[in-house]
């Protein structure tokens, strides 16, 4: 294992929508004073917090999904599901949620966050020699399975700025990191129904970067 700071694990949901333009995602830029990734556009996501896993879900996540982010990792997938639900509610106030108990994270006060509708997509280690680096897990869903208005960004924290869906043929000309055009151009594949089995996984966890599929 490589020295640095200690790779934390982290989830991220790719929110896809249909519109007159074509598909869309969700995008928002990170502030200017970020110690990670500054003034960069990204997917809402961040670091799994203790208890992530604890919630009860509407619907559990889709069991080729759990086994797949069971692979190569010592984290329950539940808590990784958890944190994706939980950061984008929190970081655009888009809520993916059904009925059941209600718990401290905003916009679930009175509803469940919703597993189900999450597709585990992508996977990738921050390399060597940056500030920070996280085991990031990057979810797909479809604004179809959003309860909130997907225009409606009024409940959003201020981490993110500038948040609005960005059609996929302009996405990538945001300034954004090198791993997100990466994700992108799977989210287009998956898209166009041209994407092969198996979850990417971009592994820099150790003196080399190494490839696999999940």
């Amino acid at each position: 294992m490589t020295e640095g700071p200690p790779i934390r694990d982290a989830a991220t949901v790719i929110v896809l929508r249909e519109t007159g333009a074509g598909p869309a995602v969700l995008m928002g830029q990170r502030g200017a004073s970020a110690a990670f990734m500054p003034s960069k556009y990204v997917f809402p996501g961040g670091a799994v917090d203790a208890g992530d896993g604890d919630v009860t879900f509407a619907r559990p996540l889709a069991e080729p999904v759990r086994a797949a982010l069971s692979r190569r990792a010592a984290t329950a997938p539940e808590a990784l599901a958890g944190a994706a639900l939980r950061e984008l509610a929190e970081e655009t106030g888009q809520v993916i949620a059904g009925a059941g108990p209600g718990c401290g994270w905003p916009g679930f006060a009175d509803r469940a966050p919703d597993a189900q509708p999450l597709r585990f997509v992508f996977r990738a280690i921050t390399p060597p020699a940056r500030p920070r680096r996280f085991d990031a897990r990057f979810f797909l869903a479809t604004a179809d399975a959003l309860v909130t208005d997907p225009d409606d960004f009024s409940a959003a924290e201020d981490e993110l700025s500038h948040l609005h869906w960005v059609p996929l043929a302009e996405a990538r000309a945001l300034d954004m990191p090198f791993i997100t055009e990466v994700v992108l151009a799977e989210i287009a594949a998956i898209s166009e129904g041209t994407d092969v089995p198996g979850v990417p996984f971009f592994d820099n966890s150790g003196a080399a970067s190494t490839f696999h599929r999940l």
